[in-house]
């Protein structure tokens, strides 16, 4: 574990040299997949005003439309060592852009596990971002909103519920919490809408992807953590090693020994004990783990408070010491023979639960 800990701090001194060089690709590119055409009939046509000042035009919802498509980005760096696709997955009310630049400006996940040589595959799920999203006409209730605080006391930045102030001086933050709340501004205009009853459509979408790209990778956080091991499920053939991270809720227990095959790493941040809702994930998350166990297959799980690594909140990969955390996920993929690189003789050993 000291071992461990030491070859952490050596990361995160060299990581800004490292964020110096160029980043060299030998490909990119984005996609849409997988979608449906849904019909609409029955509606009445009225009379719109498309530009400001210009004709009226009819505007006639009967018909076919297109939905329920997913858009995915890609990046391959020109030297490659991940003998397979990364894909990262975001969580609720977030898009693809959880892994892209901080809030506070630094660089993301996607650029980091780029520069390790992993050809990385960033989705924005089905109803979210550049994937669009249907009328109420063919998905049934609305979209739910986060307020400017949700996150805040939600995600384990602030400490919980009454954390949040607009005045900086009396918000009441984590321990050690290593969000970076300055930007937390800019934080909240990454947040978007979400559908509560869309589930079987993401996952469909996901699972177009995995047909299309894999065998490959699953990155996972939030609630993308239970679509991934769902989808896992599905297609445990195409799946090679998943790593989720703070998973919200888990796969389908009574299913989980179709993951048997395929090593899984579960990460969790700091401070979890101190929210009623990440210990009632966890225990979904280490409840599931037992079941893939169970069934002969290994599952891993770190607390990075136990390597040293403190203060993360449940948005990680965006925290100041993101870096660090993306070579624990680094390091657990070499161990598992999914890189070029040479697996380490000293192994770490991993807190279980």
């Amino acid at each position: 574990m000291r071992r461990f800990f030491i070859a952490a701090l050596a990361v995160m001194a060299s990581w800004t040299l490292a964020c110096a060089e160029d980043i060299v690709l030998r490909g990119m590119g984005s996609f849409h997949i997988g979608g449906r055409v849904a019909e609409i009939h029955g509606k009445p046509v009225r009379d719109i005003v498309r530009v400001p000042g210009g004709p009226s035009s009819k505007l006639d919802p009967n018909g076919a439309y297109q939905v329920e498509q997913m858009y995915t980005q890609y990046f391959l760096p020109k030297v490659r060592k991940g003998k397979l696709p990364l894909l990262m997955w975001h969580g609720g009310g977030l898009t693809g852009v959880t892994y892209e630049t901080t809030p506070d400006g630094r660089e993301g996940w996607l650029n980091m596990f780029v520069r390790k040589g992993w050809d990385v595959y960033v989705s924005d799920a089905v109803e979210r971002g550049r994937s669009g999203f249907a009328s109420p006409d063919i998905w049934p209730g609305e979209p739910i909103f986060l307020t400017y605080t949700d996150p805040f006391e939600r995600f384990r930045i602030g400490a919980g519920e009454g954390s949040w102030d607009p005045d900086p001086a009396k918000q009441k933050l984590m321990p050690d919490v290593q969000f970076p709340v300055e930007a937390y501004a800019n934080y909240m205009k990454q947040i978007v809408p979400r559908w509560l009853a869309t589930d079987d459509a993401v996952i469909a979408g996901y699972i177009a992807l995995v047909d299309k790209v894999c065998p490959c990778v699953l990155l996972l956080h939030s609630q993308g953590g239970s679509f991934g091991l769902k989808v896992a499920e599905a297609r445990p053939d195409k799946i090679k090693a998943i790593v989720a991270v703070e998973s919200a809720s888990a796969g389908t227990l009574e299913k989980a020994a179709a993951l048997k095959n395929i090593p899984i790493l579960m990460v969790f941040g700091d401070n979890v004990d101190r929210h009623p809702r990440w210990v009632a994930y966890r225990k979904l998350d280490l409840d599931y783990a037992s079941a893939v166990r169970a069934a002969g297959g290994k599952v891993d799980v770190i607390n990075l408070p136990d390597l040293g690594i403190k203060g993360n909140s449940h948005m990680m990969m965006m925290d100041k010491n993101n870096g660090a955390v993306a070579d624990v996920i680094g390091r657990w993929l070499v161990d598992q023979g999914l890189t070029t690189e040479t697996v380490r003789k000293a192994r770490v050993k991993r807190a279980r639960s």
